[in-house]
């Protein structure tokens, strides 16, 4: 049998335990945010906090508000962008034909030597 003095039920380095050796929990409130598929979040704030507008649903990710009959929309998502499709934004068609016209050139130019 080890020794007699063993504390048991606690761990090397823990802290104090029970309320009134940690001292008096700060004042809270509880906020309800809704997201667009109808699940609640409950937060829970210190009274001096700021609570913000809107909170991500931990559920399904979209953003929550907190009116529960106008939960903000789902954020747009762009679509994956190609290459391409970036050259096009920045080139109009002339300056493409332009470019191409270039190149060829340099080519053909390349073959002849």
């Amino acid at each position: 049998m080890v020794g007699g003095n063993a504390i048991r039920g606690t761990r090397v380095g823990a802290g104090p335990s029970g309320e009134t050796e940690r001292g008096e929990s700060a004042p809270r409130r509880r906020i309800s945010y809704w997201c667009a598929n109808g699940h609640v979040t409950r937060v829970s704030f210190s009274m001096e906090a700021d609570v913000p507008e809107e909170w991500d649903c931990p559920r399904c990710g979209l953003p929550g508000g907190q009116d529960e009959q106008n939960p903000p929309s789902a954020p747009r998502t762009e679509p994956y962008k190609t290459h391409l499709a970036y050259v096009k934004e920045r080139r109009s068609d002339a300056d493409g034909e332009a470019i191409l016209a270039e190149a060829l050139e340099r080519l053909r130019k390349r073959r002849e030597v």
